[in-house]
């Protein structure tokens, strides 16, 4: 932590000029990420505008969101209010599938270590496991009414902004506005899960293998928060605008 706080104060932000590897070099947690982005490891000494050209990448848009993962005092909210709500959507669709293929299978192929390496009472640890299933399940019907109904409905309403193209009678009647309160108990869940294993956790535990189980926990919730702040503060707010200009234009 103190080294990444003083190389991105002495940075300040991260620039286009910059090589990329000082990006990852500064914060690791960037490297799913980039991977969002289709960037993959091998990019030699180039610049973040040289892999962003490379690969047909806005640029602007990648320094955005990568400022905005490495510190969380940087939000800047009338930048990515610039971005086409399409542009916001795919980067969140990948960040999904990260979760369902990576994230949700590492947590668990570590917990289940955690739970191997118990000696005696493991019900502390069989309660935390029935827990983490629970807010699995949750933040699955979550993220899959995002890819079913209110992606769908942000890629017609845009297309009906930007093409003219007619909207969908189905969404006459649907609006951004319930979607504004959805991250609230997820987010909280994912704290609570941490507290619990922080506080509660009977020590019948290895160390490293609970302490790896943790680490996992700690860079899901991250992830989430920073998701939940481009989608919540972002995505529909500007989806927002965009209704008003649509349905009561």
């Amino acid at each position: 932590m103190g080294v990444l706080h003083k190389n991105y104060r002495e940075m300040n932000h991260f620039e286009a000029n910059d090589k990329l590897s000082k990006l990852i070099h500064t914060n690791h947690f960037l490297l799913p990420v980039i991977n969002r982005f289709g960037i993959r490891l091998g990019f030699k000494d180039k610049s973040v505008k040289q892999v962003c050209e490379e690969q047909t990448i806005n640029e602007n848009f990648f320094l955005t969101i990568v400022n905005t993962y490495t510190n969380e005092d940087y939000f800047p909210e009338a930048e990515l209010l610039k971005f086409s709500p399409l542009l916001i959507v795919d980067y969140l669709r990948k960040t999904h599938k990260y979760y369902f293929e990576y994230l949700f299978p590492e947590v668990e192929r570590r917990l289940e270590k955690v739970l191997m390496g118990c000696k005696s009472n493991c019900q502390d640890l069989q309660l935390i496991k029935t827990f983490y299933e629970k807010y699995k399940i949750e933040l699955s019907r979550h993220i899959e009414d995002e890819e079913d109904n209110v992606f769908p409905y942000v890629k017609a309403l845009t297309e009906t902004y930007e093409k003219g193209i007619p909207l969908n009678k189905e969404y006459d009647f649907y609006n951004m506005h319930s979607a504004e309160q959805e991250h609230t108990q997820v987010d909280q869940k994912i704290y609570d899960l941490k507290n619990i294993v922080l506080k509660y956790l009977t020590p019948t535990y290895n160390d490293n293998d609970c302490n790896a189980f943790l680490f996992a926990i700690f860079q899901f919730e991250k992830d989430l928060l920073d998701h939940a702040r481009i989608e919540d503060k972002i995505l529909v707010h500007k989806v927002m605008d965009i209704e008003k200009a649509v349905k009561n234009g």
